[in-house]
């Protein structure tokens, strides 16, 4: 797998799975499947309404989870700092993971 160092040191996957489109109900097989064959980024949003199963597959995995770069984003749709705050605990309700990078939607 190729990685790439962001500006805080961290590295992320080059290659990694989005979730979009994909329901509910079908993500966390999918993302399991996903990380089975390699894929170690995964990327959701609020908007997708599919966090819970990404938060599921990546608690279910043998893979240490370190080595998983899960994101989400926010609803561009937050203007305020209280809405942000509110949109990215809901996030981390739903993935039941202790971190994440959440970034803006585009």
């Amino acid at each position: 797998m190729e990685y790439k160092t962001l500006n805080n040191g961290l590295k992320m996957p080059m290659v990694g799975l989005g979730v979009y489109n994909i329901s509910e109900r079908e993500t966390q097989r999918v993302v399991e499947d996903a990380i089975s064959v390699g894929y170690r980024s995964i990327d959701t949003a609020a908007m997708y309404y599919n966090e819970k199963g990404v938060g599921d597959a990546v608690r279910k995995s043998a893979v240490p989870r370190e080595e998983l770069f899960i994101t989400t984003k926010i609803c561009d749709s937050c203007y305020t700092r209280e809405e942000t705050l509110r949109t990215v605990d809901h996030s981390m309700k739903q993935l039941r993971l202790e971190q994440v990078l959440h970034c803006a939607e585009d």
